[in-house]
């Protein structure tokens, strides 16, 4: 086997260990910041803290436990007994048990001086499926740990040395999960290329500039009206829910399970952008920035009435100018990505248009991961025919 495969081989197993190395230290690092609230006799913020920790990690083990449930056996693939799995994810295990899962074919397949067709398919398969439930963690723990950490932050006017790991370790974790998610969308498309360096750098950075000002707007309201912040969340939380709805997704196996699915990709879309279907996507996508656009403007407002509320007031006359830089360059650095980085020759972000391609016997026999091509399909345009999906009689790719 040439050296430059096994290089990317050994690329994507690193990422791997480093990625599931983030969540460890993520997972730590909040841990730690609630043990240590909890000794200064900060009680609410620590059960804060532990609230969202426990309920993002419900969520992330739901999610995995139906993808189990609803995927075929896969020929030749290890299948370790229902109640095993039942078990890890009882325990809140089953995020860390795919992980492993995954690492284990990706040093299989590296390890071996020609990879078969089939370990080559079921760890890209494995992997795909760890960058949506990674994806979903930024959002549904990783993000909104973030926002309370600058909350408090905000609230008592100085940060302690845990807050600071806190705060870095979730917005390297919230970056490096939307390029893995952004990667593992490519993946499912055989003719587009990887993002270069350049480009990912690029795609990086608008993601971070475009997100930190949301985060910190969010934060600021949390720590003005701490008793109204639910509010704001579930007005706007139920909106987002209303849209994802009417776009008609269709992403898990059963009806009960796509509203675990509508209400997480509403949690994403009060953050950042998430595209759910194809057709129209410049169109929602401008109309979803220019509302959360307007939101945060709001919530300006609402400090710039309010300032006298916050110790830390001196603070925030610098901070939310940057905020406004940042996102004018997060925009400038989109705008630029989507015309001279993205596969498409026009900015169309997540636009789709095409048919659904064939493909051969020997090809619908490897394992595909219909849940992301589904994805990759609404994210890339011109993509419909490229895109590996599943005939129909078929479940999640497996005849």
């Amino acid at each position: 086997m040439p050296w430059s495969p096994r290089a990317v081989l050994l690329r994507d197993l690193v990422l791997g260990i480093l990625g599931t190395l983030a969540f460890l230290i993520d997972l730590g690092a909040d841990v730690w910041a609630a043990s240590q609230y909890v000794l200064s006799g900060r009680y609410l913020w620590a059960a804060l803290v532990l609230a969202l920790l426990g309920l993002a990690s419900v969520a992330l083990q739901l999610f995995s436990w139906v993808w189990l449930r609803s995927d075929v056996s896969i020929p030749l693939a290890p299948k370790p007994p229902g109640r095993y799995l039942a078990l890890l994810h009882l325990l809140q295990l089953g995020y860390l048990y795919r992980c492993v899962q995954g690492l284990q074919q990706g040093l299989l397949v590296w390890r071996q001086e020609v990879p078969s067709e089939f370990d080559l398919a079921y760890a890209d398969f494995l992997s795909l499926d760890i960058s949506m439930l990674r994806l979903f963690e930024t959002f549904l723990e990783t993000t909104p740990q973030l926002t309370l950490v600058l909350a408090i932050i905000l609230q008592s006017g100085s940060a302690e040395y845990y807050q600071w790991v806190s705060i870095c370790t979730s917005f390297v974790g919230i970056s490096w999960a939307l390029l893995d998610y952004h990667q593992a969308l490519r993946t499912c498309l055989p003719s587009k290329p990887l993002l270069g360096l350049g480009a990912s750098v690029i795609y990086f950075l608008w993601n971070l500039l475009l997100l930190w000002p949301r985060v910190l707007v969010v934060a600021l309201f949390s720590a003005l009206f701490p008793r109204y912040v639910a509010l704001h969340f579930l007005g706007l939380w139920l909106v987002f829910l209303f849209w994802v709805w009417l776009q008609g997704t269709d992403f898990m196996p059963g009806p009960h399970s796509e509203w675990l699915y509508r209400a997480t990709v509403a949690t994403i879309l009060y953050f950042s952008w998430f595209n759910v279907a194809e057709g129209h996507t410049r169109g929602r996508a401008t109309i979803h920035l220019v509302f959360l656009l307007h939101d945060s403007l709001l919530l300006v407002v609402a400090w710039a009435t309010q300032s006298a509320w916050l110790p830390s007031g001196h603070l925030l006359q610098s901070l939310l100018p940057a905020a406004g830089v940042c996102f004018l360059l997060g925009l400038a650095l989109r705008l630029a990505y989507y015309c001279w980085l993205h596969p498409s020759r026009r900015w169309e972000p997540d636009q789709v248009d095409g048919t659904r391609g064939l493909r051969s016997l020997e090809e619908r026999q490897l394992p595909q991961n219909r849940r992301m091509a589904q994805l990759a399909k609404n994210f890339f345009p011109k993509a419909r025919d490229e895109a590996v999906l599943p005939w129909k009689g078929e479940v999640n790719g497996v005849l």
